[in-house]
């Protein structure tokens, strides 16, 4: 390799990172002569410079990059990686324009299957960081309703990778919250808490123990907005979620996680009546009978007797 060659390698990854959203593919056809096992190798390297630096952002988008030209089992394209941007702009607008109703949504996620994976994540973080960067307050907002609602849809679409659309979703959510500050808008923040707190009780990728107490730590922070007596009925809802946490909880004490979990149900059949909410009412009973059913402290009979 020439002493040349290193350097622009470098300067080349940095136009990638500097260029407009969406020209990425250009510059890399500009320079395909560099892109080879040793551009790979400095693309590594600088990825690890920056997660070093707490740029996790930067550093997944570039390993990422990496994934996109070569592939253990099938190359990644620059017609690929076009194909991907041109499948996200256009579910981002037919988000937008349907307001995130399924019957638009899931026959676009259904014909492309095969793209909702890590590659589409990063370019949703990707697009998302640029593009929020240059809008105003009011369109950073509309693009934060469309990504909610995208990743709603994705989190409980039940075709694909399952894995991948947790991760879709976690995205999403994650970078939603750079818009729904507890400041600026703080129910929307804590419904996207809430959101998010759902997608890592269910992720799959990942320490299970740790996406547990993810998903504890969203709950939590969400029901410091979402409140008895501001908002019950999605206190309520947080509260049997926080439960479903704390029930599945692998950390700490199980019989003290029990009790949490039964002490949440508890509180959310303050409002969840049998009478205003039926069907929700009999789901957290449900779900608070399994907790009595595991219960560690008391008596058992009485424990038995309780979920029944």
């Amino acid at each position: 390799m020439n002493e040349q060659r290193p350097q622009d390698y470098y300067q080349l990854i940095e136009s990638l990172l500097n260029c407009p959203n969406g020209e990425e593919s250009e510059i890399l056809a500009a320079n395909t002569e560099l892109v080879d096992a040793g551009f790979l190798q400095v693309l590594a390297a600088v990825a690890d410079d920056f997660a070093q630096q707490g740029e996790e952002n930067t550093a997944n988008w570039l390993r990422n990059l990496a994934t996109y030209l070569t592939s253990e089992t099938t190359p990644i394209t620059l017609e690929d990686m076009e194909t991907y941007r041109q499948f996200l702009l256009k579910i981002l607008q037919a988000t937008a324009d349907s307001n995130g109703d399924a019957q638009v949504i899931y026959p676009l996620l259904a014909a492309n299957t095969d793209k909702l994976n890590e590659i589409f994540a990063e370019l949703l973080r990707r697009w998302a960081t640029n593009t929020l960067a240059e809008a105003e307050v009011d369109a950073a907002t509309s693009i934060a309703v469309v990504i909610v609602n995208l990743s709603n849809r994705i989190s409980n679409f039940p075709l694909g990778s399952k894995a991948n659309n947790m991760e879709i979703a976690i995205t999403g959510y994650e970078i939603a919250l750079t818009v729904y500050t507890r400041s600026a808008f703080p129910v929307d923040w804590a419904m996207t808490q809430n959101n998010l707190g759902i997608a890592y009780l269910y992720r799959i990728l990942g320490e299970r123990a740790e996406n547990i107490e993810l998903a504890i730590a969203a709950y939590n922070q969400a029901l410091e907005v979402t409140t008895l007596s501001a908002l019950p009925v999605n206190w309520a809802t947080t509260q049997n979620n926080l439960g479903n946490a704390y029930g599945d909880r692998i950390l700490g004490e199980r019989a003290e996680n029990i009790e949490l979990a039964i002490t949440a149900y508890n509180q959310a059949l303050e409002v969840t009546t049998l009478s205003a909410f039926p069907v929700d009412w009999a789901t957290v009973q449900n779900n608070l009978g399994i907790a009595y059913g595991n219960r560690i402290l008391g008596e058992r009979a009485e424990n038995i007797r309780a979920s029944a």
